[in-house]
């Protein structure tokens, strides 16, 4: 099995998650041989606490390096793109965290380098993975949930003033947006991944919990390619904090409630419930339910699913078209707010927001 070799850029609390979740686990896969801050004092305590020899201030410093294979970016958003193009240009791979950035624009000139690069990039979508959530996916993949009618997805958080003392956060020009963009990203891939497709977008959006310039509340309404309707509602104002799900299908419906301490963010491997039509139809789904392999959660998962796809030539567990789908769908809830239209899907280089939704200065 190869060893492949990691460069962390960016020291703040994602990066170490990274680590703890993800690199740590998979040791006999990756090494981490060296950080990167712009705050050379923070490179250092991140590399003292978990161990990687090298700590470095700049990008260059960490494309230069012939023997990383891995550039793994976890830096404030406005830095994204412009870095997972540095990398891919370097030919080095790329692991980004969300979002890529604000402009499907951006994102597409991404997809074209990447496909003429040497290297690879592999977007973070963590929640994604966990044995819980992939035995759901397989029953409703196999067709026995029948026809889905509505989805919903709640992602009630807390977010407090000391949260944007962090200088970057709360801002567009760097933060890019708020809860849709930051937080509930991560719920609403998930209603894309296990539903598919979005036909059209309405809804609203507003800034009520913080004195921020982004978003903090939202609420809105999907149109499925399928024919289904979802509904997608988010507040980083919830003292009580809750991720919810509900899938209702013909033949059943599926719930989750990830509650804290620690379970917001972990859907993968909180408890899904399902109540089917019959007994006989409750069978059938948990047997396709049991034919799921355990899969490791968040980062672990994820990181795993990468180092197979280097090795083979596989496709990554998530793909710049789950990207350029999760901007899309923010992109269309941005004009959607702005404009009282339904949006429709795809949207293409003719669209208003094509080019982004961060306003110019």
């Amino acid at each position: 099995m190869q060893r492949l070799n990691v460069a962390v850029v960016g020291c703040g609390w994602v990066s170490g998650s990274h680590m703890e979740e993800g690199w740590a686990p998979l040791s006999d896969r990756f090494a981490v041989i060296a950080c990167c801050d712009s705050d050379s004092a923070r490179a250092e305590q991140f590399g003292d606490k978990y161990g990687v020899p090298r700590r470095v201030a700049s990008l260059d410093e960490v494309l230069g390096m012939p023997d990383v294979d891995v550039v793994d970016i976890c830096t404030p958003p406005m830095l994204h793109a412009d870095m997972v193009e540095a990398a891919l240009r370097a030919g080095k791979h790329a692991i980004c965290e969300k979002p890529f950035t604000s402009s499907l624009a951006r994102l597409d000139e991404i997809v074209k380098l990447d496909a003429s690069a040497p290297a690879r990039v592999m977007p973070i979508f963590q929640y994604r993975f966990g044995t819980n959530m992939a035995r759901v996916r397989h029953a409703i993949g196999s067709g026995l949930c029948g026809r889905a009618f509505v989805s919903s997805v709640e992602t009630m958080w807390l977010r407090q003033s000391d949260y944007y003392e962090v200088r970057w956060r709360g801002k567009f020009a760097t933060e890019l947006g708020g809860v849709l963009l930051t937080q509930s990203i991560h719920m609403h891939d998930l209603l894309l991944w296990m539903m598919g497709p979005v036909a059209a977008v309405t809804g609203f959006k507003t800034t009520r919990v913080n004195p921020i310039e982004v978003e903090d509340c939202a609420a809105v309404a999907l149109a499925m390619a399928d024919g289904s309707l979802a509904t997608l509602t988010c507040t980083l104002g919830s003292v009580k904090q809750v991720t919810r799900f509900r899938f209702v299908f013909e033949n059943c419906t599926f719930e989750c409630i990830a509650e804290d301490p620690g379970k917001v963010g972990n859907p993968g491997e909180a408890t899904w419930r399902m109540w089917p039509k019959t007994p006989e139809i409750g069978a059938k789904i948990k047997a396709k339910m049991d034919e799921t392999a355990p899969v490791r959660p968040r980062f672990a998962g994820q990181f795993e699913g990468f180092h197979e796809a280097i090795a083979t030539g596989a496709p990554f567990p998530v793909t710049l078209d789950d990207a350029r789908r999760s901007l899309e769908l923010i992109t269309a809830a941005f004009y959607a707010n702005e404009t009282g239209t339904a949006v429709r899907l795809p949207i293409g280089a003719d669209h208003p927001r094509y080019g982004g939704w961060v306003p110019k200065r």
